[in-house]
């Protein structure tokens, strides 16, 4: 967990600038050839190996060793961390969170990249660019972004004579309506990510935003002790306390939850768009294959508001051959990398004629709305102490869940605790 790590590194105050060195800072110059290692959470999408493989034939001399890291967010942090901690060089290119760009910039863990060297950035999708920024300067290029979805069982909706849901009493007027058909009995309704960890931030985040609150507003400051955020939180706790949601579901990340939707096991699953072609696989690993379909996530009065996800590759300020790094993000965030990627495991891309994509649209017909969603998503917080405030997050989301604290107090600590951590 994220809450294990010692105290982080203070961030830098003043100028971002670096009096250059070995170590490298935004005053060095990308410079350096040769092999380099690529840290990445685990590759469940199995097209990771394709993509570095078409790198590595096209530069023998400039290999790319990919170093996988656990499958939990928290944890693939927690080793980039203690790696930059250690100004170890073990690590050149790093697949980070987009949440993280503002921690690790603020403490020199990633070198600040020349924008003038990436030229196609204005071709992605602003929302996706702005969250490889800190203080306006570049500090990573975005690869991949990420909208919540809403899937859903889509023959057995059909057949109970349901739409899609785009509100929360929908959404559990259709399970009533479902579970009581033969095909729907014993169907659990509705899951998304509720372990106590990154995805938990996310949930949250899009329960309190999906029911018109925020966790921190447009000024900075954290304003979560309010009605809206407490009708999006007490919406998670109340479909767990009924039953409605899986009691199994409180130790879901993502993984567990696609692995119980393509089970058969649940009629509706939050969850991001590389479970598409998972799902949609007909080797016999998927029971739902062909039975399934997306909507926009729903919300408390109307449709609902998703979490702004994605990964962005930045460079390790302690990285050895930069000059490679930075050709190895260009050919990885270039459109035909990002198109071929999309192709085999349905992760949402960053440039946006991809969305456009007629081929594409046919393959995966929610990329329209989901780039609508990833348009009008809501960051989680941009703060240089992100993993404190995400932990403080998911420990006052996760007591109200488990029913160790009333919603109404888990919100008025999370706020006196945010406004220790968050500083302007």
């Amino acid at each position: 967990m994220v809450g294990s790590l010692g105290l982080l590194a203070s961030a830098c105050g003043g100028d971002d600038g670096d009096s250059g060195g070995s170590t490298g800072g935004s005053g060095t110059a990308l410079e350096g050839r040769g092999p380099i290692t690529f840290a990445t959470g685990k590759d469940t999408s199995g097209n990771l190996t394709n993509q570095v493989a078409a790198w590595n034939s096209q530069h023998p001399d400039e290999k790319v060793e990919v170093k996988e890291l656990p499958e939990s967010a928290d944890q693939q942090r927690q080793q980039m961390v203690q790696n930059a901690q250690a100004k170890s060089d073990a690590f050149s290119v790093l697949n980070l969170d987009v949440v993280w760009t503002a921690e690790f910039a603020a403490n020199r863990w990633v070198q600040e990249l020349p924008a003038d060297q990436f030229p196609d950035l204005g071709k992605l999708i602003p929302a996706t660019v702005d969250t490889a920024k800190y203080r306006d300067k570049l500090y990573a290029v975005p690869v991949t972004s990420d909208g919540g979805l809403l899937y859903y069982r889509s023959d057995l909706l059909k057949a109970a004579g349901v739409e899609a849901p785009k509100t929360w009493d929908e959404l559990k007027a259709a399970c009533t309506k479902v579970q009581a058909t033969p095909a729907g009995k014993g169907l659990g309704c509705y899951a998304g990510q509720f372990e106590k960890y990154e995805g938990l931030t996310v949930n949250f985040s899009e329960a309190v935003n999906s029911a018109g609150g925020v966790v921190v507003g447009d000024d900075g400051k954290p304003n979560v002790d309010t009605p809206e955020a407490l009708a999006g939180l007490q919406f998670l706790v109340d479909g767990l306390k009924s039953g409605e949601f899986p009691k199994a579901s409180i130790t879901y990340k993502e993984e567990e939850g696609r692995r119980a939707f393509q089970e058969g096991k649940l009629l509706f699953l939050r969850n991001w768009p590389y479970v598409y072609a998972l799902a949609g696989k007909t080797d016999g690993s998927s029971k739902i294959a062909g039975k399934f379909a997306v909507a926009p996530l729903p919300g408390k009065a109307e449709g609902g508001v998703s979490t702004l996800g994605g990964h962005n590759y930045g460079i390790s300020t302690f990285a050895k051959n930069k000059a490679t790094a930075a050709d190895f993000i260009k050919f990885m965030s270039s459109e035909e990398r990002q198109k071929a990627n999309v192709e085999k495991t349905s992760q949402a891309p960053t440039w946006a004629s991809l969305y456009d994509d007629a081929a594409l649209n046919k393959q995966f017909p929610y990329l329209a709305p989901l780039k609508a969603s990833i348009e009008s998503a809501k960051s989680r917080p941009k703060v240089v102490k992100y993993g404190d405030v995400t932990v403080a997050i998911q420990e006052a989301a996760y007591g109200a869940l488990t029913g160790t604290t009333p919603p109404k107090d888990a919100l008025t600590a999370l706020q006196t605790k945010l406004s220790t951590l968050i500083t302007q």
